[in-house]
């Protein structure tokens, strides 16, 4: 798949994103959108309701009562820590529990934009379709265990948020790209490596979805909208 400089342009891949946001509206599009969003409302809900009780569990248990005062450092470090955690590993496992409606999702709205309902769509051997997943997620997950330890080490834990944010938005757009390109037929090597030929754009892309996945309750949305948006910007490269 021949890339182009229109495409690998950082505010032309912005503006797929925030096309998919417009998209989210249309009522051709609602009957794919429940379960999602249903989907990324639970996991999302779970994890701060459980992140919620064992913090306070380990606060009360660890903070004798004279640093009480401390509870109001550890509560904004607490949600900064599961805000930045979440966007990136809750999102990878409600966009695995997802993943058969977001594909359906990504094959409607290329329907709806190409104005042709009888858009064909790759039918892959689902054992081929799961290995290609499971790379994915072993290729993200491989690379964010070494950020996360730069965290922890003096020196290197001041750049470990820049390369943190530079990687979020490399994962995300891995992560939001696959819908559309399984559906034309591509597992994840060719993902990745038309990922790597218009980097600019899949990092700007991936980058505008990680923010607004780092935005409580709008990150419910996001997601939908980042497949819609990640349709339109591989329509427009196969088109180019």
């Amino acid at each position: 798949m021949r890339v182009s400089k229109q495409t690998n342009n950082p505010l032309a891949a912005t503006r797929y994103f925030f096309q998919g946001v417009g998209l989210l509206m249309r009522p051709e599009l609602r009957p794919f959108l429940l379960m999602p969003l249903l989907i990324n409302f639970l996991i999302y809900a779970v994890a701060l309701v459980l992140g919620y009780h064992y913090m306070d569990e380990l606060i009360r248990h660890f903070i004798p009562a004279w640093l009480n005062w401390l509870s109001w450092v550890l509560w904004p470090l607490f949600f900064i820590c599961f805000f930045i955690a979440g966007f990136f590993t809750f999102t990878v496992v409600a966009n695995i529990l997802a993943a058969p409606f977001y594909g359906k999702l990504a094959a409607k709205t290329l329907a709806l934009v190409s104005g042709n309902n009888a858009v064909t769509v790759a039918e892959l051997p689902v054992a081929k379709v799961m290995a290609a997943e499971l790379k994915r997620v072993l290729y993200l997950a491989t690379r964010a265990l070494p950020l996360l330890v730069l965290f922890l080490i003096p020196g290197l834990n001041v750049i470990a948020p820049f390369l943190w944010a530079l990687f979020g938005a490399w994962g995300m757009a891995l992560e939001y790209m696959a819908f559309p390109l399984e559906n034309a037929g591509f597992l994840f090597p060719e993902q990745k490596q038309l990922a790597k030929d218009m980097r600019l754009g899949s990092l700007s892309f991936g980058g505008i979805t990680m923010m607004g996945l780092t935005l409580p309750i709008v990150n419910i949305l996001v997601a939908p909208a980042a497949v819609i948006g990640a349709t339109l910007y591989i329509k427009a490269v196969q088109e180019q």
